[in-house]
């Protein structure tokens, strides 16, 4: 199983200086193209993905965080380094009941 990045240029840059491959994305259908071609080579069952990205992506990201059982999503903050969403509202989105 390989990992795949969905990000800015420094972040993809700084993941493929480890050997994980990726695409850069800053416009909704950049990002929309790197997630597909992610879900088209089954040797990538994590893929890590930026929140600003993850935002342009949206639906499809939060279908595979709380619906799909594979690939993996893990959403790591951006740049700037801090979420903009609340582990609050992940929660009560991820069990469809509000804590």
């Amino acid at each position: 199983m390989e990992y795949f990045v969905i990000a800015d240029d420094d972040t993809v840059l700084g993941f493929s200086i480890v050997g994980v491959m990726g695409e850069v994305a800053h416009t909704r259908e950049e990002a929309s193209m790197a997630w597909q071609k992610a879900l088209e080579h089954k040797e990538y069952g994590v893929i890590i993905i930026t929140e600003d990205v993850a935002d342009l992506i949206r639906e499809t990201v939060d279908r595979y965080l709380f619906a799909e059982t594979f690939p993996l999503v893990v959403e790591i903050p951006s740049r700037d380094g801090h979420f903009k969403r609340d582990l609050k509202e992940l929660v009560n989105q991820a069990i469809g009941v509000s804590i």
